[in-house]
């Protein structure tokens, strides 16, 4: 079953030769085996390497896991296009020990953390050279943990790819739409939406509509998944059938682009003497796909206590711990809080994970002010959080009725591991220095002797 979105992409290559109608095209489900191809014929049946593939293509394959990987979670795509990707020139370090890219040199700060949205730059500025880390957990030397990055660009990526050697990319548009070209096809993604881009993919972002900015998860670890459903049955939270991939779509250019590299924390350039986005089809599981957050169905308590926020998990990388994920990606959409008894906000609380989150829309129930859309928040391992003091107030003094939590689209990262905040981080004017003060209006309210008259 396809499902097809109208958009409009202008080629500004007239040398360019490419395969693409003014639909876009995706196949549906999560993680499905899929096989497309953009000129008939250009798959090969029944083998995946044939001496001489269709039409003079190279066939090439896309690992994302080892060989040996179990058949279940083993991961890989075969791609047949006009060049193999060994054609690329040397390539050289444009960013090294950056603000951008290298966490400060100490522990993990024990007190919350938030910042104001960034403002969209006054220059040209693409998604790759629009990226700042704001944190880092683990290592991707050691295949462990994750980034966070905020992006905030305003031109496109234009004769100019990027590929992640370092860990698949799950970006959160929070303002503008991206139109992402990768090697397997392209999709776009809209606030509300997700896109995750599989570890060493190239792709190039476009910006259909003008400037955007957006979060960025880098997951270091396991590919993400979707969570086990356990006593919810079969259905529930994210389902398979609402994840899209694009079908395959090509470009024959002999012009000059240049390809940025990410690897072990850094960033490389190298030039190459064709466009990248040359795979005519492909056959995997390793693929690009897209997600409406609004159609996650969200579950919750109906009839006291508040939830944990992992009944919220839309994707999680697992670690080799069980019950403790490397990184989840937890989504708070709209839903109903109907408990009895009950403080409906979340909260206060001190996890082991430790956590960022992200607003896309609208106002959090936990926030009276001061986390808007487009900012950010870190607590880390044991750092004690929760709903700020007029939050705390208006909910212990409300009428609890049935209330429908509407325009407001917020979410988390976790990671078992801690998260280090970068020297950009730090430095940012951005950065809420007085977040603290939120919970300083919290006064005492113990009266034991009204109790030992009681």
């Amino acid at each position: 079953m396809n499902s097809k979105l109208s958009v409009e992409r202008e080629v500004r290559d007239t040398a360019t030769r490419t395969r693409l109608t003014n639909e876009l095209t995706y196949q549906t489900g999560f993680g499905n085996e899929f096989s497309t191809e953009a000129i008939s014929g250009a798959l090969p049946i029944g083998q995946n390497n044939p001496q001489k593939p269709a039409f003079g293509l190279y066939a090439e394959q896309l690992s994302g896991t080892s060989f040996t990987t179990a058949r279940a979670t083993n991961l890989r795509t075969w791609m047949y296009r006009i060049r193999p990707s060994v054609l690329q020139g040397t390539y050289r370090l444009i960013r090294k020990d950056s603000n951008a890219l290298a966490p400060l040199d100490v522990a993990p700060l024990p007190e919350a953390q938030r910042w104001n949205p960034q403002p969209l730059p006054d220059t040209p500025v693409d998604f790759v050279d629009g990226l700042n880390t704001l944190a880092i957990s683990g290592d991707p030397a050691t295949l462990s943990g994750a980034a966070v990055h905020l992006y905030a660009a305003t031109i496109d990526m234009d004769r100019k790819a990027f590929v992640n050697t370092d860990g698949e990319m799950l970006i959160i548009p929070q303002q503008g739409t991206l139109c992402l070209i990768t090697e397997l096809g392209m999709l776009t993604a809209k606030p509300r939406e997700i896109a995750v881009i599989p570890r060493g993919l190239k792709f190039a972002v476009h910006l259909p509509d003008g400037p955007s900015r957006g979060y960025v998860c880098e997951n270091h670890g396991s590919a993400f998944r979707l969570p086990d459903l356990g006593l919810i049955g079969a259905s529930g939270l994210a389902n398979r059938r609402d994840f899209l991939t694009p079908v395959a779509r090509f470009e024959d250019s002999d012009a000059a682009h240049e390809l940025i590299a990410k690897t072990g924390g850094q960033l490389w350039s190298t030039t190459l003497d064709h466009s990248p986005f040359d795979v005519v089809a492909w056959h995997g599981n390793v693929a690009p796909y897209k997600y409406d957050l609004d159609r996650f169905q969200s579950i919750g308590s109906i009839s006291f206590d508040h939830p944990d926020p992992s009944i919220y998990t839309v994707l999680t990388s697992p670690s080799d711990t069980p019950g403790t994920a490397n990184a989840d990606f937890c989504a708070l959409t709209t839903r109903w809080a109907v408990a009895e008894h009950t403080f409906r906000p979340p909260y206060f609380h001190r996890n082991v994970m430790s956590e960022f989150m992200g607003l896309i829309c609208g106002a959090h129930d936990a926030k009276a002010g001061g986390f808007v859309p487009g900012g950010a928040s870190i607590h880390n391992a044991f750092t004690p959080h929760g709903p700020d003091a007029e939050t705390y107030r208006r909910a212990r003094d409300t009428t609890l009725e049935p209330h429908k939590i509407t325009e407001s689209i917020a979410f988390m990262f976790e990671t078992r591991l801690p998260l280090r905040l970068t020297a950009w981080a730090v430095q940012t004017p951005q950065r809420q220095h007085d977040y603290q003060q939120c919970w300083s209006a919290l006064a005492k309210q113990f009266d034991g002797d009204r109790h030992a008259t009681e």
